[in-house]
């Protein structure tokens, strides 16, 4: 695989690269016109999107750092990003072209006033894997095999100008409007930010691995404060492969049944006893070992769960409620979802059509146990998507609704739901975290 020797960072560059890019999509474009006259309009579509995953990629790989953490988080959603899309993105999880060797130390000189071969026994300058914004080495220290994450130059600086750049391009898409909309992009560029502060990181990582350790089936890395800083982070060398790699390779359903429940009950540990969750829950942060344990990795995006939001958002997950007006109304309202502005009409429609939102999201946890190998249940999700993204009335009224902690929370949820179909988990005891209560 080819080295970065070098990264945009100016505003100007990186904004550059962008409408280079964008004057390739174009060009993707005029020949789909001409594609779809002798092809058929699907087969015309689907090269379309493959060109433009590919050029659109292509570009984000070379940015690196937030721009393209924004196509690993478009990569989670397979329920409205075309395939080619989410398949090329996906590369953003683990397989990116990774800095020179001569950048990797001087970033790593810049870090410690040391090169590498001063603090480590052995340091491989090769990286073993990258990603959106660093990258892994293996090292040795004491007889201890270590993975070294280093982050690439320049990345907290550009969070907020890739930001601005691609605004009013996600306003459109999503059909937010300005007002209000400033909350969401905060939220975004907040957790954009924190994932850049590997202190922060490191910090997250030791009380993730602290009091989450006792729950079975899971296993953390140690973490070395002594050999981390700002952009580097040190902890043990984790042995084991992708969870997307073991998905497509496994056969043995215990196994899937065995590391399903573990996943499960770390993400619902998290978010009912810590109130502090792991909102980054794509296959890139997680392998499995040859002893089919699952290993949790990188903790820089977490999310905590004010108490003001984690009580509406929950009582929504019971059926008693979305069935009841009074008590459904008031928790929409509590979550900004409606609105005391809002219409007649506008409430009728918003509540009927966020009934039937939850009515499917929350399936699994009206059982006790649930098969998240049913592929019926993901694709009524995806078609329920489809329907509303593309439902007229939504798009005339401001599609900007909610609190902004829900950005994060749901889009957690999808990431869990995604990994544990991948999994094809089977028989997964939704309230088992309860047995792990300290």
């Amino acid at each position: 695989m080819k080295t970065a020797k070098n990264i945009p960072l100016s505003k100007i560059h990186r904004a550059s690269k962008l409408v280079s890019t964008g004057a390739k999509v174009g060009v993707n474009y005029l020949k789909y016109y001409g594609d779809k006259i002798v092809n058929s309009e699907v087969e015309a579509k689907e090269r379309l999107h493959e060109n433009n995953a590919t050029d659109i990629y292509d570009s984000l790989k070379t940015l690196k750092g937030s721009a393209l953490k924004v196509a690993q988080m478009m990569s989670m959603e397979k329920n409205i990003m075309p395939k080619a899309f989410v398949e090329k993105f996906s590369l953003s999880q683990f397989s990116v072209p990774p800095l020179s060797a001569p950048l990797v130390l001087k970033t790593f000189k810049k870090s410690f006033g040391k090169f590498p071969d001063q603090l480590f026994d052995t340091f491989n300058t090769a990286a073993t894997n990258a990603a959106s914004i660093g990258q892994v080495h293996r090292a040795e220290k004491d007889g201890k095999i270590l993975a070294v994450k280093i982050q690439y130059p320049g990345v907290a600086d550009s969070v907020q100008s890739d930001l601005s750049i691609v605004k009013p391009i996600a306003m459109k898409m999503f059909n937010i409007k300005g007002e209000h909309s400033e909350q969401f992009f905060k939220e975004v560029e907040d957790k954009l930010l924190e994932e850049t502060d590997y202190i922060l990181e490191l910090a997250q990582s030791q009380e993730v691995v602290e009091k989450c350790a006792h729950i079975p089936h899971i296993k953390f890395p140690k973490y070395y404060p002594e050999y981390s800083s700002n952009q580097i982070i040190t902890m043990d060398w984790m042995k084991g492969i992708h969870l997307s790699e073991f998905t497509q390779i496994n056969t043995d359903q215990a196994a899937s049944d065995k590391l399903g429940q573990a996943l499960w009950d770390f993400f619902m540990y998290q978010m009912h006893v810590l109130r502090k969750v792991h909102a980054d829950p794509h296959p890139g942060n997680f392998l499995v070992s040859e002893e089919k344990e699952l290993i949790a990795l990188d903790f820089g995006c977490m999310k905590e769960i004010p108490t003001e939001f984690y009580e509406p958002y929950y009582q929504l997950f019971k059926r008693d409620v979305i069935n009841d007006e009074a008590s459904f109304e008031k928790n929409l309202l509590a979550l900004e979802v409606l609105r005391e502005d809002d219409s007649a009409e506008d409430l009728v429609f918003f509540k009927n059509m966020f009934r039937e939102v939850l009515d499917l999201f929350t399936t699994p946890f009206q059982y006790d146990t649930f098969n998240f190998s049913d592929a019926t249940f993901f694709d009524e999700i995806s078609k329920l998507g489809e329907r509303y993204m593309k439902n007229t009335n939504i798009r005339k009224l401001n599609g900007n609704r909610g609190s902004r902690h829900i950005v994060y929370m749901n889009r957690t949820f999808f990431g869990l739901f995604s990994l544990m179909f991948d999994l094809k988990a089977n028989n997964v005891k939704i309230d088992n975290y309860k047995k792990y209560l300290k």
